[in-house]
């Protein structure tokens, strides 16, 4: 199993908060959205295949869990793993939480399917990109 990875740092400013006076909901999306480009970064070799194969991937679902709030000063880490490899679609999770002391802050599952850039459809994952993932999956265990 691989290792979970780092993919995005953040603090919390001030005019992320909403009336209750912790990060609003649509910050959250925002910070695990700029991890999910960066997870790609992070696996040698599959931005190249992906290109060679003229495909990409989409999102076609998130789940977020939201486990503790979020303050303005907060500093945060999000860290990330592929977690699930299906025919056409795979699966990340994400975890976000404060730099400091290690709280977990929220978790993201998402859902992306491979899309041929050309045919503008989904498409099953090509093989050389599902042996490259293959080593990149971590345990939700950890």
């Amino acid at each position: 199993m691989a290792d979970w990875m780092e993919t995005h740092r953040a603090v919390v400013h001030p005019w992320y908060c909403d009336h209750i006076g912790h990060m609003n909901v649509r910050f959250y999306g925002h910070f695990f959205d700029d991890a999910g480009f960066h997870i790609w970064n992070m696996i040698d070799g599959a931005h190249a295949a992906m290109k060679k194969h003229g495909v990409g991937v989409v999102v076609a679902r998130t789940t977020n869990d939201f486990v503790h709030e979020a303050n303005a000063g907060e500093l945060l880490v999000v860290k990330s793993g592929f977690t699930r490899l299906g025919n056409k679609s795979l699966t990340y999770t994400q975890r976000m939480t404060n730099a400091e002391n290690g709280t977990l802050i929220a978790t993201q599952d998402a859902v992306e399917v491979f899309f041929d850039l050309e045919a503008r459809k989904s498409t099953d994952m090509p093989d050389e990109i599902r042996e490259i993932l293959k080593e990149a999956l971590v345990s939700t265990d950890d």
